[in-house]
Protein backbone atom coordinates (compact mmCIF):
# COMPACT_ATOMS: atom_id res chain seq x y z
CA UNK A 1 0.00 0.00 0.00
CA UNK A 2 1.32 3.40 -0.94
CA UNK A 3 0.69 6.64 0.88
CA UNK A 4 -1.40 8.46 -1.75
CA UNK A 5 -3.35 11.65 -1.17
CA UNK A 6 -5.87 12.91 -3.72
CA UNK A 7 -7.70 16.20 -3.35
CA UNK A 8 -9.52 18.80 -5.40
CA UNK A 9 -8.18 22.35 -5.60
CA UNK A 10 -10.69 25.17 -5.38
CA UNK A 11 -8.89 27.58 -7.68
CA UNK A 12 -9.24 29.18 -11.09
CA UNK A 13 -7.39 27.22 -13.79
CA UNK A 14 -4.28 29.10 -14.89
CA UNK A 15 -5.62 29.43 -18.44
CA UNK A 16 -8.50 31.49 -17.02
CA UNK A 17 -6.47 33.65 -14.65
CA UNK A 18 -5.78 37.26 -15.64
CA UNK A 19 -1.98 37.15 -15.62
CA UNK A 20 0.71 34.64 -16.56
CA UNK A 21 4.51 34.84 -16.93
CA UNK A 22 6.52 32.12 -18.68
CA UNK A 23 10.20 31.95 -19.64
CA UNK A 24 12.31 29.60 -21.72
CA UNK A 25 16.08 29.61 -22.00
CA UNK A 26 17.15 28.29 -25.38
CA UNK A 27 19.75 25.96 -26.83
CA UNK A 28 22.74 28.30 -26.68
CA UNK A 29 21.98 29.93 -23.33
CA UNK A 30 24.85 29.23 -20.89
CA UNK A 31 22.49 27.69 -18.29
CA UNK A 32 20.90 25.45 -20.91
CA UNK A 33 24.35 24.36 -22.07
CA UNK A 34 25.35 23.27 -18.56
CA UNK A 35 22.15 21.31 -18.01
CA UNK A 36 22.26 19.62 -21.40
CA UNK A 37 25.95 18.70 -21.27
CA UNK A 38 25.92 17.34 -17.73
CA UNK A 39 22.84 15.24 -18.34
CA UNK A 40 24.49 13.81 -21.45
CA UNK A 41 27.50 12.98 -19.25
CA UNK A 42 25.21 11.04 -16.90
CA UNK A 43 23.68 9.18 -19.84
CA UNK A 44 27.09 8.20 -21.21
CA UNK A 45 28.38 7.16 -17.80
CA UNK A 46 25.25 5.06 -17.29
CA UNK A 47 25.83 3.30 -20.61
CA UNK A 48 29.48 2.66 -19.69
CA UNK A 49 28.51 1.21 -16.30
CA UNK A 50 25.85 -1.00 -17.88
CA UNK A 51 28.33 -2.29 -20.45
CA UNK A 52 31.05 -3.01 -17.89
CA UNK A 53 29.01 -4.18 -14.88
CA UNK A 54 25.45 -4.80 -16.04
CA UNK A 55 24.13 -2.16 -13.61
CA UNK A 56 24.35 1.60 -13.24
CA UNK A 57 26.86 2.57 -10.58
CA UNK A 58 26.79 5.54 -8.23
CA UNK A 59 27.26 8.93 -9.83
CA UNK A 60 25.86 12.44 -9.50
CA UNK A 61 27.43 14.81 -12.00
CA UNK A 62 25.00 17.64 -11.37
CA UNK A 63 27.48 20.40 -10.62
CA UNK A 64 28.90 22.42 -13.47
CA UNK A 65 29.97 25.96 -14.28
CA UNK A 66 30.50 27.40 -17.74
CA UNK A 67 32.83 30.38 -17.26
CA UNK A 68 32.42 32.99 -19.96
CA UNK A 69 35.41 33.69 -22.16
CA UNK A 70 36.54 36.99 -23.63
CA UNK A 71 35.88 38.19 -27.17
CA UNK A 72 36.15 41.31 -29.25
CA UNK A 73 33.04 41.64 -31.38
CA UNK A 74 33.32 43.47 -34.72
CA UNK A 75 31.07 43.97 -37.70
CA UNK A 76 32.23 41.40 -40.23
CA UNK A 77 33.68 39.09 -37.61
CA UNK A 78 35.34 39.45 -34.23
CA UNK A 79 37.99 37.45 -32.43
CA UNK A 80 38.36 35.15 -29.43
CA UNK A 81 40.71 36.61 -26.82
CA UNK A 82 40.17 33.96 -24.12
CA UNK A 83 38.30 30.65 -24.43
CA UNK A 84 35.38 29.59 -22.29
CA UNK A 85 36.02 27.23 -19.38
CA UNK A 86 33.69 24.31 -18.62
CA UNK A 87 34.11 22.93 -15.10
CA UNK A 88 32.66 19.51 -14.31
CA UNK A 89 31.73 18.34 -10.77
CA UNK A 90 30.67 16.22 -8.52
CA UNK A 91 30.83 12.44 -7.85
CA UNK A 92 31.14 9.21 -9.82
CA UNK A 93 32.36 5.61 -9.61
CA UNK A 94 35.89 5.46 -11.03
CA UNK A 95 36.62 1.80 -10.32
CA UNK A 96 34.71 -1.37 -9.44
CA UNK A 97 35.56 -5.08 -9.50
CA UNK A 98 39.09 -4.13 -10.55
CA UNK A 99 37.84 -2.32 -13.67
CA UNK A 100 38.70 1.36 -14.19
CA UNK A 101 36.13 3.71 -15.68
CA UNK A 102 37.61 6.77 -17.48
CA UNK A 103 35.10 9.17 -15.93
CA UNK A 104 36.93 12.41 -16.71
CA UNK A 105 37.68 11.38 -20.27
CA UNK A 106 34.03 10.41 -20.86
CA UNK A 107 32.84 13.75 -19.45
CA UNK A 108 35.15 15.85 -21.62
CA UNK A 109 34.48 13.89 -24.82
CA UNK A 110 30.74 14.08 -24.15
CA UNK A 111 30.94 17.85 -23.85
CA UNK A 112 32.96 18.16 -27.06
CA UNK A 113 30.44 16.03 -28.93
CA UNK A 114 27.51 18.09 -27.59
CA UNK A 115 29.07 21.40 -28.68
CA UNK A 116 29.87 20.00 -32.10
CA UNK A 117 26.28 18.80 -32.58
CA UNK A 118 24.45 21.87 -31.25
CA UNK A 119 26.44 25.10 -31.62
CA UNK A 120 27.46 25.78 -35.21
CA UNK A 121 30.29 28.22 -34.53
CA UNK A 122 31.84 26.75 -31.38
CA UNK A 123 34.95 24.68 -32.00
CA UNK A 124 35.15 22.45 -28.90
CA UNK A 125 38.90 22.04 -29.33
CA UNK A 126 39.74 25.75 -29.69
CA UNK A 127 37.02 27.76 -28.00
CA UNK A 128 36.59 25.82 -24.73
CA UNK A 129 38.91 24.60 -22.01
CA UNK A 130 37.83 21.76 -19.71
CA UNK A 131 38.38 21.17 -16.02
CA UNK A 132 37.07 17.83 -14.68
CA UNK A 133 36.71 17.88 -10.88
CA UNK A 134 34.66 14.71 -10.30
CA UNK A 135 35.67 12.63 -7.28
CA UNK A 136 34.59 9.23 -5.89
CA UNK A 137 31.33 9.24 -3.94
CA UNK A 138 30.88 9.03 -0.17
CA UNK A 139 30.79 5.51 1.26
CA UNK A 140 27.20 5.67 2.55
CA UNK A 141 25.74 6.80 -0.78
CA UNK A 142 27.86 4.32 -2.73
CA UNK A 143 26.61 1.57 -0.42
CA UNK A 144 23.02 2.17 -1.56
CA UNK A 145 24.05 0.65 -4.89
CA UNK A 146 25.54 -2.40 -3.15
CA UNK A 147 22.27 -3.12 -1.33
CA UNK A 148 20.42 -3.84 -4.56
CA UNK A 149 18.26 -6.95 -4.27
CA UNK A 150 17.31 -8.84 -7.39
CA UNK A 151 13.96 -7.69 -8.71
CA UNK A 152 13.79 -4.67 -6.41
CA UNK A 153 14.39 -0.99 -7.05
CA UNK A 154 17.09 0.98 -5.27
CA UNK A 155 16.57 3.12 -2.22
CA UNK A 156 16.46 6.89 -2.63
CA UNK A 157 19.81 8.58 -2.12
CA UNK A 158 18.22 11.79 -0.86
CA UNK A 159 15.23 13.09 1.03
CA UNK A 160 13.75 15.33 -1.60
CA UNK A 161 10.47 16.59 -3.02
CA UNK A 162 9.34 17.29 -6.58
CA UNK A 163 6.27 18.70 -8.25
CA UNK A 164 4.98 18.56 -11.81
CA UNK A 165 1.85 19.71 -13.58
CA UNK A 166 -0.26 19.37 -16.70
CA UNK A 167 -1.52 20.42 -19.15
CA UNK A 168 0.45 23.32 -20.57
CA UNK A 169 -1.42 26.56 -21.13
CA UNK A 170 -1.40 28.12 -24.59
CA UNK A 171 1.04 30.74 -23.24
CA UNK A 172 3.43 28.01 -22.13
CA UNK A 173 3.08 26.21 -25.45
CA UNK A 174 3.81 29.26 -27.60
CA UNK A 175 6.84 30.26 -25.48
CA UNK A 176 8.24 26.74 -25.80
CA UNK A 177 7.49 26.45 -29.51
CA UNK A 178 8.83 29.90 -30.39
CA UNK A 179 12.28 29.07 -29.03
CA UNK A 180 12.24 25.71 -30.76
CA UNK A 181 11.24 27.40 -34.00
CA UNK A 182 14.06 29.96 -34.03
CA UNK A 183 16.63 27.33 -33.04
CA UNK A 184 15.49 24.83 -35.65
CA UNK A 185 18.03 23.99 -38.34
CA UNK A 186 15.70 25.31 -41.07
CA UNK A 187 15.51 28.72 -39.39
CA UNK A 188 19.29 28.82 -38.97
CA UNK A 189 19.87 27.99 -42.64
CA UNK A 190 17.58 30.85 -43.61
CA UNK A 191 18.97 33.27 -40.99
CA UNK A 192 22.60 32.27 -40.49
CA UNK A 193 23.25 35.44 -38.45
CA UNK A 194 20.86 34.13 -35.78
CA UNK A 195 22.80 32.66 -32.85
CA UNK A 196 21.62 29.77 -30.69
CA UNK A 197 21.60 31.84 -27.50
CA UNK A 198 17.89 32.66 -27.31
CA UNK A 199 15.59 33.49 -24.43
CA UNK A 200 11.83 33.92 -24.75
CA UNK A 201 9.84 35.67 -22.03
CA UNK A 202 6.07 35.52 -22.32
CA UNK A 203 3.64 37.75 -20.46
CA UNK A 204 -0.09 37.24 -20.79
CA UNK A 205 -2.61 39.79 -19.56
CA UNK A 206 -6.10 38.49 -20.09
CA UNK A 207 -6.20 37.46 -23.74
CA UNK A 208 -3.25 39.62 -24.77
CA UNK A 209 0.23 38.18 -25.20
CA UNK A 210 3.60 39.92 -25.18
CA UNK A 211 6.74 37.99 -26.10
CA UNK A 212 10.16 39.48 -25.47
CA UNK A 213 12.79 37.57 -27.40
CA UNK A 214 16.52 37.88 -26.77
CA UNK A 215 18.65 36.50 -29.60
CA UNK A 216 22.40 36.65 -30.03
CA UNK A 217 23.55 37.69 -33.51
CA UNK A 218 26.76 36.26 -35.00
CA UNK A 219 28.95 39.23 -35.91
CA UNK A 220 30.65 37.69 -38.95
CA UNK A 221 27.33 37.92 -40.81
CA UNK A 222 26.68 41.57 -39.92
CA UNK A 223 28.35 44.19 -42.13
CA UNK A 224 27.50 47.29 -40.14
CA UNK A 225 24.88 48.84 -37.87
CA UNK A 226 22.40 49.37 -40.71
CA UNK A 227 22.75 45.73 -41.75
CA UNK A 228 22.17 44.61 -38.16
CA UNK A 229 18.90 46.48 -37.78
CA UNK A 230 17.69 45.38 -41.22
CA UNK A 231 18.32 41.71 -40.45
CA UNK A 232 16.85 42.12 -36.99
CA UNK A 233 13.67 43.58 -38.52
CA UNK A 234 13.40 40.68 -40.97
CA UNK A 235 13.82 38.11 -38.20
CA UNK A 236 11.30 39.91 -36.01
CA UNK A 237 8.69 39.76 -38.79
CA UNK A 238 9.43 36.05 -39.23
CA UNK A 239 8.91 35.39 -35.51
CA UNK A 240 5.72 37.46 -35.45
CA UNK A 241 4.37 35.47 -38.37
CA UNK A 242 5.10 32.19 -36.61
CA UNK A 243 3.47 33.29 -33.36
CA UNK A 244 0.35 34.69 -35.04
CA UNK A 245 -0.04 31.49 -37.04
CA UNK A 246 0.38 29.18 -34.08
CA UNK A 247 -1.74 30.75 -31.36
CA UNK A 248 -5.01 32.65 -31.09
CA UNK A 249 -4.62 35.50 -28.61
CA UNK A 250 -6.77 38.58 -29.18
CA UNK A 251 -3.65 40.77 -29.33
CA UNK A 252 -0.03 39.71 -29.86
CA UNK A 253 3.09 41.84 -29.40
CA UNK A 254 6.58 40.53 -30.12
CA UNK A 255 9.77 42.44 -29.28
CA UNK A 256 13.34 41.45 -30.15
CA UNK A 257 16.58 42.54 -28.46
CA UNK A 258 15.09 45.52 -26.65
CA UNK A 259 18.46 46.71 -25.28
CA UNK A 260 19.55 47.70 -28.80
CA UNK A 261 20.17 51.38 -29.53
CA UNK A 262 20.75 52.96 -32.91
CA UNK A 263 23.74 55.22 -33.61
CA UNK A 264 25.88 53.52 -31.00
CA UNK A 265 27.72 51.21 -33.38
CA UNK A 266 28.37 47.65 -32.25
CA UNK A 267 27.79 48.66 -28.61
CA UNK A 268 24.14 49.22 -29.52
CA UNK A 269 23.74 45.75 -31.08
CA UNK A 270 23.53 42.31 -29.49
CA UNK A 271 26.58 40.75 -31.16
CA UNK A 272 28.50 37.61 -30.32
CA UNK A 273 31.37 35.89 -32.08
CA UNK A 274 30.14 32.33 -31.57
CA UNK A 275 26.37 32.67 -31.23
CA UNK A 276 26.31 32.31 -27.44
CA UNK A 277 26.79 35.00 -24.82
CA UNK A 278 29.07 32.56 -23.01
CA UNK A 279 31.79 33.50 -25.49
CA UNK A 280 32.37 36.77 -23.71
CA UNK A 281 29.52 37.98 -21.49
CA UNK A 282 27.49 35.48 -19.48
CA UNK A 283 28.44 32.40 -17.47
CA UNK A 284 26.16 29.41 -16.89
CA UNK A 285 25.40 26.93 -14.16
CA UNK A 286 23.47 23.68 -13.73
CA UNK A 287 20.02 24.16 -12.20
CA UNK A 288 19.44 27.77 -13.24
CA UNK A 289 17.71 26.91 -16.49
CA UNK A 290 14.39 25.42 -17.52
CA UNK A 291 12.36 23.02 -15.43
CA UNK A 292 11.79 19.48 -16.64
CA UNK A 293 9.10 20.43 -19.15
CA UNK A 294 11.41 23.00 -20.77
CA UNK A 295 9.87 26.06 -19.13
CA UNK A 296 10.14 28.39 -16.17
CA UNK A 297 6.49 29.13 -15.39
CA UNK A 298 6.27 31.63 -12.57
CA UNK A 299 2.58 30.95 -11.86
CA UNK A 300 3.26 27.27 -11.21
CA UNK A 301 4.87 25.50 -8.25
CA UNK A 302 8.53 24.78 -9.06
CA UNK A 303 10.95 22.22 -7.67
CA UNK A 304 14.30 23.65 -6.58
CA UNK A 305 16.23 20.46 -7.45
CA UNK A 306 18.52 20.40 -10.48
CA UNK A 307 17.78 17.15 -12.31
CA UNK A 308 20.53 17.41 -14.94
CA UNK A 309 23.39 15.00 -14.31
CA UNK A 310 21.89 13.18 -11.34
CA UNK A 311 21.92 9.40 -11.60
CA UNK A 312 18.72 7.93 -13.04
CA UNK A 313 18.20 4.95 -10.72
CA UNK A 314 18.36 6.25 -7.16
CA UNK A 315 18.46 10.04 -7.19
CA UNK A 316 14.89 11.20 -6.77
CA UNK A 317 16.02 14.74 -7.55
CA UNK A 318 16.02 13.50 -11.13
CA UNK A 319 13.56 10.62 -11.11
CA UNK A 320 10.71 12.33 -9.26
CA UNK A 321 11.36 15.62 -11.02
CA UNK A 322 10.48 14.04 -14.37
CA UNK A 323 8.00 11.46 -13.09
CA UNK A 324 5.70 14.09 -11.57
CA UNK A 325 5.20 15.67 -15.01
CA UNK A 326 4.66 12.24 -16.55
CA UNK A 327 1.99 11.33 -13.98
CA UNK A 328 0.27 14.71 -14.33
CA UNK A 329 0.09 14.31 -18.11
CA UNK A 330 -1.12 10.72 -17.77
CA UNK A 331 -3.96 11.85 -15.51
CA UNK A 332 -5.02 14.73 -17.76
CA UNK A 333 -4.98 12.51 -20.85
CA UNK A 334 -6.90 9.56 -19.38
CA UNK A 335 -9.07 10.73 -16.48
CA UNK A 336 -12.21 12.57 -17.65
CA UNK A 337 -13.17 15.79 -15.92
CA UNK A 338 -9.67 16.83 -14.80
CA UNK A 339 -8.81 20.33 -16.02
CA UNK A 340 -5.41 20.67 -14.30
CA UNK A 341 -3.29 18.24 -12.31
CA UNK A 342 -0.47 18.96 -9.88
CA UNK A 343 1.56 15.97 -8.69
CA UNK A 344 3.82 15.96 -5.64
CA UNK A 345 6.29 13.22 -4.70
CA UNK A 346 8.40 13.17 -1.54
CA UNK A 347 11.16 10.64 -0.91
CA UNK A 348 12.85 9.49 2.25
CA UNK A 349 16.52 8.65 1.94
CA UNK A 350 17.16 4.92 1.87
CA UNK A 351 13.53 3.98 1.21
CA UNK A 352 12.61 2.32 -2.13
CA UNK A 353 11.98 4.88 -4.83
CA UNK A 354 8.69 3.19 -5.77
CA UNK A 355 7.42 3.81 -2.24
CA UNK A 356 7.49 7.58 -1.76
CA UNK A 357 6.80 9.01 1.68
CA UNK A 358 3.84 10.75 0.02
CA UNK A 359 2.40 10.84 -3.47
CA UNK A 360 -0.18 13.59 -3.79
CA UNK A 361 -2.46 14.60 -6.61
CA UNK A 362 -4.13 18.00 -6.50
CA UNK A 363 -6.60 18.52 -9.31
CA UNK A 364 -8.73 21.33 -10.66
CA UNK A 365 -11.95 19.72 -11.82
CA UNK A 366 -14.12 20.79 -14.71
CA UNK A 367 -17.55 22.23 -13.83
CA UNK A 368 -20.01 19.55 -12.79
CA UNK A 369 -17.36 16.89 -12.08
CA UNK A 370 -16.56 15.81 -8.52
CA UNK A 371 -13.23 14.46 -7.34
CA UNK A 372 -15.19 11.55 -5.85
CA UNK A 373 -16.08 10.44 -9.37
CA UNK A 374 -12.47 10.05 -10.46
CA UNK A 375 -10.51 9.41 -7.26
CA UNK A 376 -10.12 5.70 -8.06
CA UNK A 377 -8.92 6.46 -11.61
CA UNK A 378 -6.30 8.92 -10.36
CA UNK A 379 -5.11 6.44 -7.74
CA UNK A 380 -4.70 3.79 -10.43
CA UNK A 381 -2.59 6.11 -12.61
CA UNK A 382 -0.26 6.97 -9.73
CA UNK A 383 0.15 3.32 -8.72
CA UNK A 384 0.73 2.28 -12.33
CA UNK A 385 3.52 4.81 -12.84
CA UNK A 386 5.22 3.91 -9.55
CA UNK A 387 4.95 0.19 -10.24
CA UNK A 388 6.70 0.76 -13.58
CA UNK A 389 9.35 3.10 -12.20
CA UNK A 390 12.23 0.74 -13.00
CA UNK A 391 11.49 0.89 -16.74
CA UNK A 392 11.10 4.66 -16.45
CA UNK A 393 14.53 4.88 -14.80
CA UNK A 394 16.16 2.85 -17.57
CA UNK A 395 14.59 5.15 -20.16
CA UNK A 396 16.10 8.06 -18.25
CA UNK A 397 19.46 6.30 -18.23
CA UNK A 398 19.38 6.06 -22.03
CA UNK A 399 18.46 9.71 -22.47
CA UNK A 400 14.95 9.11 -23.79
CA UNK A 401 13.48 12.05 -21.89
CA UNK A 402 14.86 15.58 -22.40
CA UNK A 403 15.55 17.44 -19.17
CA UNK A 404 15.72 21.03 -20.42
Amino acid sequence: MRNILIESLKQTPLESQKMEIVERKGLGHPDYICDAVMDRVSVNLSKEYLEKFGVIMHHNVDKSLLVAGEVETRFGGGSIKKPMLLIFGDRATFEAEGVRIPVREIAIQTAKDWFKENLRFVDPEKHIQYQAEMKPGSSDLVDIFKRREKGKVLGANDTSAAVGYAPLTKTERIVLNTERYVNHKDFKRKNQESGEDVKVMGFRKGNELNLTVSMAFVDRFIENEEDYFKKKADILEDIKGFVEKNTDFKKITVDLNTLDARERGKEGCYLTVLGTSADGADSGQVGRGNRMNGLISLNRPLCSEAAAGKNPVSHVGKIYNLLTYRIANHICETVPGVEEAYIWLLSQIGKPIDQPAIAAAQTVMKPGVSIKDVRKDIDEVINFELENIEKFCMDLAHGKFPIC
